[in-house]
């Protein structure tokens, strides 16, 4: 009798799984509101305009830190970086959240298969764990074989020149090029490829799905075939008329230099160009990036219409939520910048799309402030999937189904800067008509310095007007509503992050370059969770390693940096200086229970 009830709730669930609708989820790198169904008639999106006509087009939605990796493991948690203390791009998210239940792995804890491609997580970290099949990146070439070749020659004399290794290992070809390739010999159209062929798969299984694809376009470098960059005319793309930095706006605000480029300088055609703070690209520099940026759109939007043409093809779109996100936007020369990583407008506010089948609301756009860590709890509840109380966003389901027309008052993003030894997180809260910003210094807690932007008379954000007199009520105002949102922060960020949750910890010994030979790198352990601390006064490079002797420069850590990842027991990992001598090294030691500190001591 237990084992027929057994079985009968067993097919219960089967059968309720398999009633539930399929997921498409579509992610993009670095894609800002200027498409078609935004209002920017100049970029050609047919595609991505013909999901938003089906579906809902959210106005106004923002990321919770604009940049990749914090943005993404905020998204696919649902949780705040505070909470899943991933700030930094260098910050494995297993390290920190070993436990964390992502998206993907809630729907196939409830009955779905869950296949991911491309990049919907971090680049080096596609988290097989969320997936019921290990990633696998394409193998197809970005650049052209002449590129890779002047990118050799250009190390060489970087190399012969006496610049830092660090700099030399960063550096890449070019940031555009045309090349002449069909769609599918692009990494991005195999990855297309991918999806679609899984798709086609999943299409013939009883279980619903949660299929990712992820398209690094329009990242940097752009890079695309060449029907797509014909389709502008470079002489008439308009270009940024607030090439200046806010006036009134902190230092911080921008950084010493992530604001406004980070790595466009990585680029060896832009190598040399100028900061921000000195003086703008030259117009040819201007067209030339912003052509081949639209270019690089209409590319990925061509590979979303692939996807959602399949949808159609094999009958799945009255049963399969459609979703469409952008994991932050991007600057093309606002306020000098050629990159993300501010909490302005242009950097937090990104596309998103959401299309289920039979909404009411379908077909409409929506202005209701809305935030990323929303995605999950939405598409959970759309799944009838259980909804957590962990997280951290708000199901979107009343604006799909038009019962109203807001669901929160405010949205939030963050983002963590060092400057002058100094560092700060930066807190931004949009409001229905104000960008409000509130710098605290990491150590003091206090407030160094705020900004607030009123979107009626500066949409573009140009004019910080919080040092007025006239403004104190209305930012004290603002003040409390921020924290009354979000909790204040009460730990200290510059504690390593995966030792903060924890005082049982591993500590390597260090073992300086005089101890002698080294010993043999042997990564085949297990993957422990491994936190970086440069406590030297100079910049040190952290080199991993392989069991052949081969080298991987990973990061460069500046003095007080903390670099956390999964490094198998056994690696080696040596720290150099920016000559490339040997200060020391760590062997990789541990058991998968505690988190492994590595401290490189002052001498």
């Amino acid at each position: 009798m237990k084992r027929l009830l057994i079985l009968c709730l067993l097919g219960s669930a089967l059968s309720a799984a398999e009633s539930r609708p399929n997921v498409l989820f579509i992610a993009v790198d670095d894609m800002r509101c200027d498409l078609g169904c935004y209002g920017a008639k100049h970029v050609l999106t047919p595609n991505l305009d013909r999901l938003a006509a089906s579906g809902v087009l959210f106005n106004r939605a923002y990321c919770q830190q604009a940049v990749c990796n914090p943005s993404r493991v905020s998204l696919m948690t649902g949780m705040r970086p505070d909470t899943t203390r991933v700030w930094y791009l260098s910050t494995e998210m297993r390290s920190v959240m070993p436990d964390a239940v992502t998206l993907p792995q809630h729907f196939r804890q409830h009955g779905y298969s869950a296949l991911g491609f491309g990049k919907i997580f971090h680049n080096p970290w596609p988290d097989n764990v969320s997936w019921d099949e290990p990633h696998a990146w394409p193998s197809q070439p970005l650049w052209s074989a002449k590129a890779t070749e002047n990118l050799n020659a250009f190390r060489q004399k970087m190399n012969a020149d006496g610049k830092p290794r660090a700099r030399i290992d960063r550096m890449r070809a070019v940031a555009t090029e045309v090349v002449d390739v069909p769609d599918t010999e692009h990494p991005d159209g195999a990855m297309a490829d991918q999806a679609l062929a899984a798709m086609r798969r999943l299409a013939g299984e009883k279980r619903p799905f949660f299929l990712a694809a992820g398209f690094v376009r329009p990242h940097l470098p752009f890079v695309v075939p060449r029907k797509y960059w014909d389709l502008y005319d470079r002489s008439k793309i308009p270009l940024a008329t607030n090439s200046h930095l806010p006036h009134g706006a902190p230092s911080m605000a921008f950084g010493e230099s992530q604001g406004g480029f980070y790595e466009l300088r990585d680029y060896m055609d832009y190598a040399e160009a100028p900061w921000p703070r000195d003086a703008p690209l030259s117009e040819a520099q201007q067209r030339e990036l912003k052509h081949g940026y639209y270019a690089a759109v209409s590319f990925t939007d061509a590979q979303v219409g692939r996807l959602l043409d399949e949808l159609d093809r094999l009958g799945l779109a009255s049963n399969t939520i459609v979703v469409f996100w952008s994991d932050h936007g991007w600057k093309l020369g606002e306020h000098g910048g050629w990159c993300k990583q501010t909490n302005y407008e242009i950097d937090t506010r990104a596309p998103l799309m959401i299309r289920m089948p039979g909404a009411k609301a379908n077909g409409t756009s929506t202005n209701a402030l809305v935030e990323f860590v929303d995605i999950y709890p939405t598409l959970a509840e759309l799944a009838g999937l259980p909804v957590s109380g962990k997280l951290e966003g708000t199901s979107l389901k009343p604006l799909l189904t038009g019962t109203a027309s807001q669901v929160k008052d405010a949205a939030f993003s963050q983002f963590p800067r060092r400057e002058k030894d100094h560092h700060y997180m930066g807190y931004a809260m949009r409001t229905d008509r104000h960008r409000y910003i509130e710098w605290l210094d990491l150590s003091s807690r206090e407030i160094v310095a705020q900004e607030l932007y009123d979107h009626t008379v500066d949409p573009d954000e140009n004019e910080n007007i919080a040092t007025r007199p006239d403004q104190a009520a209305l930012l004290a105002q603002l003040n409390a509503q921020l924290w009354k949102t979000l909790p204040r922060p009460a730990f200290n960020w510059q504690e390593p992050a995966s030792a903060a949750s924890t005082a049982s910890t591993t500590s390597l010994p260090w073992h300086p370059a005089a101890d002698g030979a080294l010993p043999k790198s042997d990564p085949q352990g297990p993957k422990l969770a491994v936190t970086f601390q440069n406590q030297a006064p100079q910049a040190v490079d952290l080199i991993w390693v392989s069991n052949q002797g081969e080298e991987k420069h990973f990061k460069t850590l500046e003095p007080k940096d903390v670099f956390s990842i999964r490094s198998s027991s056994g690696a080696l990992w040596l720290v150099k200086d920016a000559q490339h001598h040997l200060l020391g090294h760590f062997q990789i030691q541990g058991t998968v229970d505690k988190p492994v500190q590595a401290v490189i001591p002052a001498p």
